[in-house]
């Protein structure tokens, strides 16, 4: 956390606080956060970065303002506790992650049109091999090449402090807002079978996730290989909202 702290800005550690706080069951939906004038006097930080704060958690959905009331944790916030979200900032501590390639390249088709970018347009690529207690999983990031001017650590190969959106965070100010993830299953290439050791035959589970900031704009695609036996989806239903238990 003492990285994180030393590249984010003041405002993006008091919504991250605070959101920590929501998606931990400390402030329920419903219950009323601290007020512009209680963070400015507990962060020691100006109204107005108190107020950009919760600016971020009401683009994310996260809390919703009452007028003449208050910024309360919005109702949504409690579907985020009861499981943990398969969209993280960064890589776990117990995670091993190992830097496979990094460079800049024509980015491919389902890559530029994810990224909102002309055909073979350039895009920073990240791969890594994440290993956890659920298994290997192999993840390629791409952005658009136009961040390399700025943000240069992406084409490190070490971790970066914050995870790669903690630091176009702390670097661009573009934090990211909305996630959308598809899914499907397809054999695996030469390569991902390697890096896996999948047997033959086998198929792979493919998370395609396009991350986007407060304007809509997206500012990283992510395709993430999983192998046989590894749970990503996870859900939870009342029979009587669901169509099939009716017919």
């Amino acid at each position: 956390m003492a990285e994180i702290d030393d590249v984010l800005p003041k405002y993006l550690r008091i919504s991250r606080y605070l959101r920590d706080r929501i998606e931990c069951g400390e402030l329920a939906p419903g219950a009323e956060v601290p007020s512009e004038r209680e963070l400015a006097a507990r962060w020691k930080v100006a109204r107005p970065t108190a107020a950009k704060a919760l600016n971020v958690l009401r683009r994310q959905g996260v809390v919703e303002s009452r007028r003449g009331s208050g910024t309360y944790v919005a109702d949504r916030a409690a579907l985020m506790r009861e499981h943990e979200p398969r969209y993280r900032t960064s890589f776990a501590a117990n995670e091993s992650v190992s830097a496979l390639e990094t460079a800049v390249v024509a980015g491919p088709r389902v890559v530029t049109d994810a990224l909102g970018l002309s055909r073979d347009s350039a895009v920073i690529m990240r791969k890594r091999l994440v290993a956890n207690d659920s298994g290997p999983e192999l993840v390629t990031s791409w952005f658009p090449g136009r961040f390399a001017e700025s943000a240069v650590r992406l084409l490190d190969t070490e971790r970066l402090p914050g995870g790669t959106l903690g630091y176009l965070e702390s670097t661009l100010g573009r934090g990211a807002v909305m996630v959308r993830e598809r899914v499907s299953a397809r054999l695996p290439t030469a390569a991902e079978r390697r890096h896996l050791t999948l047997p033959r035959p086998a198929a792979v589970l493919v998370r395609h996730r396009s991350i986007h900031d407060a304007d809509g704009v997206a500012i990283e695609f992510d395709e993430v290989i999983h192998p046989p036996g590894h749970w990503v989806l996870q859900h939870e239903y009342p029979t009587s909202s669901t169509v099939i238990f009716r017919r």
